[in-house]
């Protein structure tokens, strides 16, 4: 196993007194997770696969069209390679709609990053057995069932690049006329402002990190069958596994089971007659990069909303009243390392009035969709938690 991931322990360091400690996966390995697409009758069909994943609460949701680590498509295990894999492997700059590696989950993961791509083809592609082909509102609609798309579908759906000059052309299908203006505008000033906060916070972090032996954590038991300790968001579990229909068949692995359910909330509202989203500078344990730009809310299972934080308890508020919610789904994280992971996914349009008197803290920004599809062409800034509550838009 040692060619794809192991479990090591993580220790944070805040000012040189440890902070955080926990379990954390080590897989430098940069896989694929892409989709297929190709234009039918003029629209844009995305190739699909219904996957078994070991960790999924429901065994099968649709993902991309490939979903596969270096050690998959380079048959390190000995097992067949991932369907498709030639025309993401062989792509040319023509066919390519997107190509960036991007993070995966920085709170379990140490530095991880997958490559999320997105390739045109106009060949007859044959459907190999549970592949089809679907629209992006078809796909953007089954995002609105429980546990339904995966993960990784998710990501890549999210990183869609939108031309702000093309979308102008557009603005009679827009029945939102500010979420048109938030996707139409480039705006350089709050672009620019973003990247000097992040620059900002990497600059002067007092936060270090060092990988130790999972023995050592001192709030964590390791025994026959789990690493586990007490009042923590999750613990890791040792699992024997057999599926048909993959590469490998039959193997053992630890997963990453939740305790609970996290909360993951974006907040939108519109200020000057533009859609913004309010995005979070967000550092985790084993962020590549130092920090990331993360949802309005995200918040573990272990952990409570902070009545001192005027956001977060404007979030729990309005999420209690049921009021302005856009969006409320429970979904699965990636099921092939995580045992029946499941966040709840919030996205809420905030009145004006319920902004007037809020002070929002300086880690917070108000940004449009523009911006952050701009922010997306490029690695490690928007964290996997904000790019899966974007994929959730309707645009």
């Amino acid at each position: 196993m040692g060619l794809f991931f192991k479990i090591t322990g993580i220790r944070e360091f805040l000012n040189d007194k440890v902070f955080i400690e926990q379990p954390i996966i080590l897989q430098q390995e940069i896989g694929f997770i892409g989709f297929l697409c190709k234009e039918i009758d003029g629209e844009l069909y995305f190739l699909v696969q219904a996957k078994i994943e070991p960790g999924n609460v429901n065994k099968i949701q649709l993902s991309p069209t490939i979903q596969a680590t270096r050690s998959n498509f380079e048959q390190k295990h000995g097992g067949r390679q991932p369907q498709y894999l030639e025309y993401f492997a062989k792509a040319n700059d023509d066919s390519v709609l997107y190509d960036q590696i991007q993070s995966e989950q920085s709170s379990r993961f140490y530095g991880k990053r997958n490559r999320n791509i997105i390739v045109m083809t106009q060949e007859d592609i044959q459907t190999s057995d549970g592949f089809r082909f679907l629209t992006l509102g078809q796909l953007k609609a089954l995002m609105d069932v429980d546990n339904l798309v995966n993960m990784d579908a998710r990501t890549v759906i999210s990183c869609l690049p939108y031309d702000a000059q093309a979308v102008s052309e557009l603005a009679s299908i827009f029945t939102d006329k500010a979420f048109y203006n938030s996707l139409a505008h480039s705006n350089k000033c709050e672009l620019k402002r973003v990247i000097r906060l992040l620059n900002d916070k990497k600059m002067y972090s007092n936060r270090s990190k060092a990988l130790v032996k999972l023995d050592s954590l001192k709030e964590w038991h390791l025994d026959d069958s789990e690493v586990h300790g007490s009042n923590k968001a999750f613990k890791v579990g040792f699992f024997e596994i057999e599926i048909e229909g993959r590469e490998v068949t039959r193997w053992h692995q630890p997963l990453f089971e939740a305790i609970g359910m996290a909360t993951l909330g974006l907040f939108t509202t519109v200020i000057d007659e533009e859609r913004k989203f309010l995005v979070k500078l967000t550092e985790e344990v084993g962020c590549f990069d130092e920090v990331e730009l993360g949802p309005t809310i995200q918040i573990e299972s272990n952990h409570y909303f902070d009545t001192g934080n005027v956001v977060e308890s404007l979030f729990e508020r309005l999420y209690k009243n049921d009021k302005h919610i856009l969006h409320n789904v429970i979904l699965s994280e990636e099921g092939g390392r995580f045992y029946h992971e499941q966040n709840r996914n919030v996205i809420i349009d905030v009145e004006a009035q319920d902004l007037e008197t809020l002070d929002i803290p300086d880690d917070y920004i108000w940004v449009s969709f523009q911006t952050l599809n701009q922010l997306v062409k490029f690695n490690n800034i928007l964290n996997l938690q904000l790019r899966n509550l974007l994929s959730l838009l309707r645009i």
